[in-house]
């Protein structure tokens, strides 16, 4: 009788420590899926202030009341979003911040780009109200500077003829000047050694079929 209570008593403890190792191994591995939740690249905010990060995108879902913005031609949600934005991009504290934004009347959505901000970010995201989304990008450089570059390549559209056609030139929301040539290849290497390393990340060589007047 002794030896099958001793029997049982060693399987009860086998068992219960193999319970433990699982419970313990399912805890480890929910803790790092929580993890990787926590630290995922997009972020979907209400109300809230989103943190810069140039590697990830931050939504900013509206929560102000409508009314809270000045209504412009239609009264939407993202007509009144757009127009707060581009006072904060005229604003003198955010002009080395505001890169460019686009917009989605279907969705009442706006991207924008920036130079991360704390402080734009704050004052963009407290801006949207409700029936508006606005999305939050990383960039590298602002509007200014990039304008600035955009005009001094669109100076040169006739420099290059004989070696390549220069066909467009603009800046890209996104944060880079758009360069529309006949032959990207010859053309890119020529433009990067022209205008310097400082701006060669900023400068797209891409191929058009036709020229076209200069967009910004």
């Amino acid at each position: 009788m002794k030896k099958h209570l001793k029997k049982y008593l060693w399987t009860f403890v086998v068992v219960a420590i193999v319970a433990v190792a699982v419970l313990v191994a399912l805890t480890v591995h929910g803790l790092r899926n929580l993890g990787a939740e926590s630290d995922s690249g997009s972020d979907s905010v209400a109300g809230a202030r989103p943190k810069s990060d140039t590697g990830s995108v931050r939504t900013c879902v509206g929560t102000r009341p409508l009314d809270s913005l000045p209504a412009g031609e239609d009264g939407s949600p993202l007509e009144r979003v757009i127009a707060r934005i581009d006072k904060l991009a005229d604003a003198k504290r955010y002009s080395a911040v505001y890169t460019g934004l686009s917009l989605d009347a279907d969705t009442q959505s706006v991207d924008v780009w920036r130079v991360p901000s704390a402080a734009f970010d704050a004052e963009v995201c407290g801006s949207v109200v409700k029936g508006a989304t606005v999305r939050l990008h990383g960039a590298d450089a602002d509007r200014k500077t990039l304008d600035a570059l955009s005009d001094r390549i669109g100076d040169d559209m006739k420099r290059w003829d004989g070696t390549f056609e220069m066909r467009e030139v603009g800046v890209d929301e996104r944060g880079f000047v758009r360069v529309g040539v006949d032959d990207p290849d010859t053309a890119r290497a020529i433009l990067e050694k022209a205008y310097g390393a400082e701006n060669s990340p900023y400068i797209k060589v891409e191929h058009v079929n036709q020229a076209s007047t200069l967009f910004s």
